[in-house]
């Protein structure tokens, strides 16, 4: 099952994307679930799965596509968890994972335009995996920790790259708005069985730029899961950013940077692809 949010000139809403086309779940469910989010809390999945057949209310030419979750209580991001790129970087593995925060806002939605912030030209890729937590979950155990995984969708943590080495925390190039891409839609995790290898890549203007599957994770989304929630609670709708494999343009010679009128695309096989273009700020 593939769930949504976007808007249309009726407002904000989210739906099932099905073959046919979008079926809008506010209509259907929106007095007692408002948002994507409150549907998860609500642990209504089962509810919405009953509209599957349902005639569609939008085609995708008729939304503009939001973040799957527009208001996550936390987006919380793993650096270097993929060794080629920890090579690449010329830093050290950690014992546990790296971890940074991303702001709501410095999310867009599939098919709108990335923004390169007026101060920078160092615009970065980054191809991950987003996972969004099902239920509430404080120290939760590895062997539990499928159980709290709602979904999966594609991610680009987008990065402002002179601005994240200003200083050894890296928050401020991770976090100018709408650098970050998520999207297009998540994917029920009752489709992806718990430890189910995917593939992940990145291509810019159509030219692969990363390639790589979770076994190459260094710290898998159990441990990931487990380690984040030792030290804060994990709600219904937060969203957990897996890390990005080597080849980011950064480390490439000469650089790479994304630039006004690029297209980059992130394709997570068995969940689909996110594409936005790059716009100037």
């Amino acid at each position: 099952m593939k769930l949504a949010t976007f808007k249309t000139a009726q407002g904000q809403s989210y739906g099932l994307v099905t073959g046919k086309g979008i079926v809008d779940l506010k209509r259907y469910l929106g007095n007692q679930y408002p948002d994507l989010k409150s549907l998860i809390a609500g642990n209504a999945l089962p509810q919405a799965a009953q509209y599957l057949g349902a005639q569609p209310d939008y085609q995708a030419s008729d939304v503009t596509w939001l973040p799957v979750i527009p208001n996550p209580d936390k987006i919380v991001c793993v650096g270097l968890n993929y060794q080629e790129h920890v090579v690449e970087t010329g830093r050290d593995n950690t014992e546990q994972p790296a971890i940074f925060l991303r702001l709501a806002e410095s999310q867009v939605g599939h098919r709108q335009p990335i923004v390169r912030p007026r101060e920078s030209k160092n615009l970065d890729y980054e191809a991950e995996i987003a996972v969004i937590i099902g239920k509430e979950g404080r120290r939760i155990a590895q062997q539990d920790a499928w159980s709290y995984v709602a979904g999966y969708s594609c991610y680009n943590d987008g990065s402002v790259r002179d601005w994240q080495r200003h200083t050894i925390q890296w928050t401020a190039g991770k976090n100018f708005a709408q650098t970050g891409g998520f999207g297009p839609w998540m994917v029920t995790a009752d489709e992806i069985p718990p430890g189910t290898t995917m593939v992940l890549s990145c291509r810019l203007n159509g030219e692969r730029m990363q390639h790589a599957s979770t076994e190459q994770m260094i710290f898998k989304i159990p441990k990931i899961i487990e380690y984040v929630s030792t030290w804060t609670t994990l709600l219904p709708g937060d969203v957990l950013v897996t890390g990005t494999p080597g080849g980011v343009g950064a480390r490439r010679t000469p650089p790479v940077w994304m630039k006004p009128g690029d297209k980059v695309e992130i394709e997570l096989d068995k969940v689909g692809i996110l594409e936005n273009s790059i716009a100037d700020g």
